[in-house]
């Protein structure tokens, strides 16, 4: 991922100039990156959204950068606002990534669908604003059946709406309106999204229930929970992983595939 925000939770501001997140991005293809998401809002708890305009400043430069500097490598405009996503797709991007699911912009399934732009549709329990409040018991039934119920609805909307099955992809929203129980609960049951039959996305990278889980209250020291993540996720068969540390993601995804290989034989 490249945050080229001011206040994302981990790195944010590292990346807010244009020649920064080119050099991040440079860095990122030597590093063995699959996919460049590049996300112009913070989506932290209790962030506030930011206009499409000031989205557009921050992404355009960018994208359009990563474009002519690295042809051939897919990048992700991570935004719940279909003028946001025409502006990046004009500039270069591939993919669509959806936060909400395309709940909160009734053009962002057109402008999907006319592009003939894969998306991603993620699982968010209320608004980043609200999304951690009020986390009681009752948050969910059961929250890997109400998660894996939503994004089903959610594909089964988006192919109405014209969008190719093919052009799919779910990410079950780990920190997004959910606990550290919820979170692991989720990574413990990926089998029910891969069931679903459209590609997994999982980024649980850096976020605050790893250091519920390991005491490290500084997002940059959660490598080691970020990657047990990454090898629970490659192992459950899992096709995507949203990470800021690349390299490291890159080689233990590598041999969690080599691991699940081998066992498949």
């Amino acid at each position: 991922m490249l945050n080229v925000t001011p206040d994302s939770f981990s790195d944010g501001g590292r990346y807010a100039r244009v020649d920064d997140a080119l050099r991040r991005a440079d860095e990122m293809v030597a590093e063995g990156v699959g996919v460049i998401d590049v996300g112009p809002e913070s989506t932290r708890p209790g962030s506030d959204s930011v206009p499409a305009d000031e989205q557009i400043t921050r992404i355009k430069p960018v994208v359009f950068g990563i474009r002519r500097n690295h042809p051939r490598v897919p990048i992700s405009i991570d935004t719940r606002i279909a003028e946001v996503a025409c502006a990046a797709i004009d500039a270069g991007a591939d993919i669509i990534n959806d936060i909400s699911a395309l709940r909160d912009d009734g053009s962002m399934a057109r402008l999907a669908c006319e592009t003939q732009t894969p998306v991603v549709l993620m699982h968010m329990r209320g608004s980043p604003k609200s999304m951690q409040a009020d986390l009681g018991d009752d948050a969910y039934v059961d929250v890997v059946a109400d998660v894996a119920a939503f994004l089903s609805e959610r594909i089964a909307f988006a192919a109405e709406a014209g969008i190719p099955r093919d052009r799919i992809a779910i990410d079950p929203g780990i920190g997004f309106g959910k606990t550290a129980v919820h979170n692991l609960a989720i990574l413990g049951h990926l089998d029910a999204f891969v069931r679903l039959g459209v590609p997994v996305l999982i980024g649980a990278s850096r976020k605050r229930f790893l250091g519920t889980t390991t005491g490290s209250s500084d997002p940059r020291n959660r490598l080691s929970g970020s990657l047990a993540c990454v090898a629970a996720a490659v192992l459950a068969g899992v096709q995507m992983v949203r990470v800021h540390d690349v390299c490291e993601s890159v080689e233990v995804a590598r041999v969690a595939d080599a691991i699940r290989s081998a066992a498949a034989d």
